[in-house]
């Protein structure tokens, strides 16, 4: 059969799903082995990283069930929510692209004031540097953040962790941007193949059954 027909459809949108599936096996993984060696012990961040992959998981499943089955309900559920999913992600992906030095300074102030001191204390050893931007504007908090800082530099002469996390902003919110605009791109093939494969009919089924 062509590829076009409903079993290519049907082995795209499958192997699409597995792919997905692998995707979210992973950050689930990648979060409790990060647990797990103490590299992040903030329980927000874990539980934000395994809830994606839970996520994404639990639509691939839906997704793949739904090929199988050839599942009307159940492809029009995936369909909509990775139409949601490919509308949110394009948006963050294109907004990293685009974000100057302001918005990443700005971005980094929000970030860090949403973290409580522990996880403020791990990110401080791990880059080695005290507090996140000495400005005017931020200076209580600064000086709060460098009496509570363990990192052995404290000893000596810190860097600010905002200088060094915004040295390398630009490049890392380039690649996780384009990575995310690619993901984007599988999403709305996912969509494409499930409108696609929800108006085929299957050529083994009863010709007067309902499509």
């Amino acid at each position: 059969m062509v590829c076009g027909g409903f079993t290519c459809s049907k082995n795209a949108l499958c192997s699409l799903n597995v792919v997905y599936m692998l995707v979210g096996l992973l950050l689930i993984g990648v979060a409790a082995w990060g647990k797990g060696f103490g590299l992040v012990s903030s329980i927000h961040i874990i539980g934000g990283v395994i809830a994606v992959g839970v996520f994404l998981l639990l639509i691939a499943i839906v997704g793949l069930v739904g090929a199988i089955h050839h599942h009307q309900v159940m492809l029009f559920f995936y369909m909509v929510i990775l139409f949601i999913v490919f509308l949110f992600q394009f948006g963050v992906s294109c907004s990293c692209l685009a974000m100057n030095g302001g918005q990443q300074e700005a971005l980094l102030n929000s970030a860090w004031g949403m973290l409580n001191n522990k996880t403020k204390m791990d990110l401080e050893s791990q880059l080695n540097c005290c507090g996140l931007l000495n400005t005017p504007e931020s200076r209580a908090q600064f000086e709060q953040d460098v009496a509570h800082c363990t990192a052995l530099c404290k000893s000596e002469s810190c860097h600010t962790c905002g200088d060094l996390m915004l040295t390398h902003a630009t490049v890392a919110l380039k690649i996780l941007g384009g990575v995310g605009l690619f993901f984007s791109f599988t999403e709305i093939l996912g969509v494409w193949l499930a409108v696609r494969y929800r108006n085929q009919k299957d050529p083994r089924a009863n010709p007067s059954a309902f499509l």
